[in-house]
C-alpha cells in the first residue's frame, strides 16, 4: 500500500510539473505570437507609407524636373535628333559622321 501511495504521489508530483512547464510553454508562444502580430502591423504600415512614396517619387512632372535639374537633360527638337536607318545605308552614313567628326576633331 505504501508502495502505491509513492507512485501515486511521485505521479502527482512530474504531471504537476509537466503542467506548469506545459503552461510556460503556452505562455511564452503567446508573447511571441502577440509580438509578431505587432511586427506585422508595423510592418504592413511601412509598406503603405513606402508604397505611397513610390507614387510620388514616379510622377512625370517630378521625373521631368530631376531629369532637367540634376541630369542636365533637355527635350529632343529636330534639330539635334539623328535618324539612323537599317541596312547597308545606315553604315555608310555612320562613316560618314565618324569621318566628318574626325576632320573637325583635328582642326
Amino acid at each position: 500500500m505504501m508502495r502505491i501511495n509513492l507512485v501515486l504521489a511521485l505521479a502527482l508530483v512530474l504531471s504537476g510539473l509537466y503542467l506548469v512547464g506545459v503552461q510556460y510553454e503556452s505562455r511564452r508562444v503567446f508573447t511571441d505570437l502577440d509580438r509578431a502580430r505587432s511586427e506585422a502591423r508595423r510592418l504592413e504600415s511601412e509598406n503603405e507609407r513606402l508604397q505611397v512614396q513610390k507614387r510620388a517619387a514616379a510622377t512625370p512632372v517630378r521625373v521631368e524636373r530631376l531629369a532637367k535639374e540634376k541630369l542636365q537633360m533637355h527635350q529632343a527638337n529636330p534639330g539635334i535628333t539623328t535618324y539612323v536607318s537599317y541596312g547597308g545605308a545606315a553604315e555608310k552614313n555612320a562613316q560618314g559622321q565618324a569621318a566628318t567628326m574626325r576632320q573637325e576633331a583635328s582642326q
